[in-house]
Formats: C-alpha cells, structure tokens, sequence
C-alpha cells in the first residue's frame, strides 16, 4: 500500500503540472556553488531568483540571477568587476547558455561540425519540443602516501545527460563507474562503517581497493507559476557553511520526492524521502546481497527573505521506520502528528540563517533540536544532561579579503552534543546507509573550519583553496559502550556509567584531529580542470601511544566531476 501512496502521490504533481518552462538542478558543487553565492554576498542583498538555504538549484532560477549582475546599478559594490569576475561570469553562462538572457559564443573549432558546438556540451540538439545535453564524465588521479606500498588511485568514467521536454519537464541522469584506492584515513572510515562515504555499496577491488557505481537522475517541473516539483535520486544540502546540521551530501544518494512552493518572500519546502537503514555484511565487513531494511524521511524548511539581506529558515524532519501517509501533509506540524499516533518517531526541528550585514561580508549559522526537557536544557535540574541533544553551527564569510581581489575567507564553527542523531527504536537514526544525514563525525564532537579561497587576477583559470580544520571528538572504547558519537548505536543504553546528567562533548576516548589540505585547479577547457593536491592529517588520542600523522599528494584529470574532498 505504502509503495501505491508514493507512486500516486507523484503521478498528482506530475500530471497536473501547467505550461511553465523549468530547468534541471546543478549538481552540488562547493567550488561551483561558491563562485555562485560570493556575488550574492558582494552585492549584499539577498538575490531574488531563489533563496540559497536549500541546495541544489535550478538551472534557469541560476540564469536570472546571472542576468540580473549585469543590471547592478553604478553605486553598487557590484559594479566593479574584476577581470576573475568576468571570466566566471562567462564560464557560469556557458554552462547554462541555454537559459541565459543573451546569446552565448559559440566554440570556434567544433569537432567534426557536431561535437563541442557549444563549449559546456560535448552534444547538443535543441528546438521547440526536445532540448537534451550530453557529456563525457572522467576522473583519473594518481595520489602518495608515505608507509603505503600501493599508489593511491582513482578511475572513474561515465556520461551526463540533462534536458527538457516541451520546455515543461526537465530531466537529468548521471552515471559512472569507479575504481579506486583510498588515503589511509578514508580507507578507515570505511572499513569502521561497511560504506564509501557519498557512494554507499562498495566491492573489494585489487584486495585494498574499492569498485562502485555512482547514478544520479531526477525530473523536474512546476505544478503551477509558484509550485515546483522534482521527483529523483540525488542528495540534498541546507545551510551556507561548509557542513550542515540539518541535511548534508555527505551520504549517498536516495529516493525523494521535493516541492518548492514560493510566494513572496516566503518559500517552503517539502522534501519526503525512502532512505537504507542498514545494510547487510558478509564475513569481512563488505556489503552483500539481500533486501536491506527502509526507512521514510519527511522534512520541511520554511525560508522567508526579512528585509533586504537576511534569511531565516526553519525546519522540522521526522525519521519513521515504516511508511505512514500522515507525514505527506506539507504543512502540518510533526510532532504533533507524533503525539497523535503515539509513535515514538525521531522528530527533529530547528532553524538556520544567513545575513548580508554589509557588502562583502556574511554571517551564517545553524541550530538543530533533537530532544528538548526544559529543565535539563537550561541546566535546571542538573548540568550536561544525557537527553540535551542538539547541534550548533556559526559561520562568517568575507569575500575578498580587505580589498584584496578574488581572495575570499571563509570561517566555520560546529559542534554536536554526545547522542544528538541517535535513536531507541531500530531502524530511525539520522543516518543513511550507515553514514551520518549531517556531519562525518555523527555527534560529540566539536570543529573550526578555515578556508581561504583564491583566484588570481592574472591567471583566472586558477582556482586555489587552502582549507584548515581541528576536531575534537570523544570515541568509544568498544562496540558495547556507546559515549554518543556513533549514530547507529542505541542512545538508551549507554552503558558508560556518567548516568542521567554530567555528558560533556568528547567524553570517551578524546581524540584530536588537525588538518591542512592545499588544492590548486586549473580549467583546460570548459568543466575539464588539472588539479593538484597536498594533504596533512594529525591525530592524536588518548589509547595512542604516539601522534598518527600522514601526508597526502594527489594529481587529478577530471571533466565535468566535482573534485574529491578527504576533509574528514
């Protein structure tokens, strides 16, 4: 019956749907999505052709922001774009020339007349009805690691296919197959887990290696002018800051169901997901075959734009291990429909926000719920109790650096109560697919975050980003005793001896983690891009006897990819 609701429940949206023209979303991207959002921050307004907490967008809402920078009027920051201004702005069009105001260049030596017409489409074909786009996918790098005997590799290929029909619905679908070895850390994580963090199912490739397939796709359109609609496979991402507290891209993949309802300043979103809850191992800790428990995720974000520069979010999600149609309700609210069915769901809420306060410079930050006693919360009835449970996020952004061109700061701040995420009953975690919905660490744990951000003037087809984190988080000793940080344990059963109050974050086995990574890309052609990466990792904890410390080098092909990130 559950299978039946959903699959009627998008048939509604989809054959309802009216003659609006749409475009597909850009794949989340931090490089291509900051190159976005920094103008927003120049120009110190929050933009009008879509609101920035609810990530990916759309690619025709991207083009009327795009066009709109060229309307800036002459006392505005904006204005003054440097020469990198220029190079971006023409590269953003490029990549979605088919929404874009003004005619675009064509590709002065296309191969055969029919390939690379355009330089962003490797094929292209476009009239009234059909209007499709089609490109290669390619990943090679050749990474070092001292003490490994193995290069660290990665061979990913695959195609990219996005496009319309009838100008009303919009399609895209990703596909590539992968084969690699990771840094040792990552390696790690996914043994510890049973799962490649972003990817999910994984097999043994050349005994340290691993093979996967990677599928992307979605559809999208409007039901009415202020109602949208996608139906698809991706992940989704809430917030401005480099991590989220809310919803990250961080685990795979999943089945989804979203509406995007803007009327005015307001924009509500309504996103119902089926997500794994766990997977099934073999002797060796690898996933294997058989039919992996569900689990039905519904989460709403109301965005409301409050005067020129500053947007407010709030947000409420449940995590459910069975389907329940009472959750479909775009606008009710989930505890109370909790109370009502006496279920013991995993219900959290929240908010986040951004704010422009002055040209150039924005603060950002986030606050996620999961548990509220007052008492406890406030530190009445006793300090540090186990059921205060909630995750925090600061953050402040200041493009181009004390007038320094293209030279953009970011600073970022997260912490995590121990057992924020974890849940009683089976099956309802903020998880999916055994890797955490929000954060790489799970939860007890805190992080400073610094990225610098550079493009030189002279050389705008280079991209520079330095990022720089510390973590601290405490870990647990053993499978059976649980101190908050893994999210697939069960919260009642701690099995620490702290009781009721005096949990603190990095209780358990302290751990320290300071790293350094240095990634300079450089774009051949359109979306293709030579990269270069140095990575320094440190850790430090209370069961070694000496720091762990490692170094990481990595040359990198890649074409139409989002670059690897190991920031964890």
């Amino acid at each position: 019956m559950k299978k039946e609701l959903v699959f009627a429940f998008s048939l509604l949206l989809l054959f309802g749907s009216q003659s609006y023209g749409q475009g597909a979303y850009v794949p989340y991207n931090r490089d291509y999505y900051h190159m976005i959002e920094r103008y927003e921050i120049k120009n110190g307004k929050n933009n009008e052709s879509f609101q920035t907490g609810f990530k990916p967008f759309r690619r025709d809402h991207l083009a009327g922001f795009l066009d709109s920078l060229d309307y800036v009027p002459s006392q505005e920051a904006l204005v003054h774009f440097s020469h990198a201004d220029q190079f971006n702005f023409d590269y953003l069009r490029k990549d979605n020339w088919e929404f874009v105001s003004w005619e675009t260049a064509d590709s002065k030596n296309p191969i055969f007349k029919k390939l690379y017409r355009k330089p962003s489409d490797f094929l292209h074909y476009r009239d009234e009805v059909f209007d499709v786009h089609l490109n290669p996918v390619l990943y090679l790098s050749a990474g070092f690691e001292p003490g490994q005997e193995n290069m660290r590799f990665r061979n990913s290929r695959g195609v990219e296919l996005r496009g319309s029909i009838d100008r009303k619905v919009a399609f895209y679908s990703y596909f590539t197959t992968t084969q690699t070895i990771f840094p040792s850390w990552v390696k790690e994580y996914t043994e510890l887990n049973g799962a490649v963090p972003g990817e999910g199912f994984w097999k043994r490739y050349d005994g340290e290696g691993y093979g996967y397939f990677s599928a992307m796709g979605h559809i999208s359109f409007n039901v009415t002018k202020h109602i949208e609609a996608q139906l698809g496979h991706d992940r989704n991402f809430i917030g401005e800051g480099y991590r989220s507290m809310i919803l990250s891209d961080f685990s795979n993949p999943y089945a989804f169901v979203k509406i995007n309802t803007k009327i005015w300043r307001f924009q509500l979103t309504n996103l119902w997901a089926q997500q794994t809850a766990d997977i099934i191992l073999d002797g060796q800790g690898r996933p294997t075959d058989g039919r992996y428990p569900q689990k039905w995720f519904s989460l709403y974000r109301l965005g409301t734009n409050i005067g020129k520069n500053f947007n407010l979010g709030l947000f409420q999600s449940v995590m459910k291990n069975q389907f329940d149609w009472n959750y479909l309700n775009p606008i009710i609210f989930y505890r109370w429909v909790e109370h009502q069915l006496g279920t013991p769901d995993k219900v959290m809420m929240g908010t986040d926000f951004k704010w422009n306060f002055t040209p150039g410079m924005q603060l950002y930050g986030q606050f996620a719920l999961d548990e509220f006693v007052f008492g406890e919360f406030f530190g009445i009835d006793g300090k540090n109790s186990i059921r205060n449970k909630h995750a925090i996020q600061t953050g402040y952004k200041y493009i181009e650096v004390f007038g320094a061109r293209n030279l953009d700061l970011q600073l970022e701040y997260n912490q995590v109560r121990p057992y924020t995420f974890q849940e009683k009953f089976d099956l309802q975690s903020y998880t999916n697919y055994r890797t955490p919905l929000t954060h790489p660490l799970g939860a007890n744990f805190r992080e400073v975050i610094g990225i610098l951000r550079y493009q030189p003037e002279f050389l705008p087809r280079l991209f520079g980003t330095f990022t720089g984190l510390y973590q601290f988080y405490g870990d647990d000793p053993s499978p059976d005793v649980n101190y908050g940080k893994n999210l697939l344990k069960n919260r009642t059963n701690p099995n620490t001896g702290i009781g009721l109050f005096g949990n603190v974050i990095g209780q358990g086995i302290e751990n320290r983690v300071a790293m350094a990574n240095l990634n300079l890309s450089y774009m051949i052609k359109q979306n293709v891009f030579l990269d270069f990466s140095q990575s320094y990792r440190r850790r430090t904890a209370q069961d070694l006897s000496a720091p762990e410390s490692t170094t990481f080098t990595q040359f990198s092909l890649r074409m139409n990819m989002v670059r690897n990130d190991f920031n964890y």
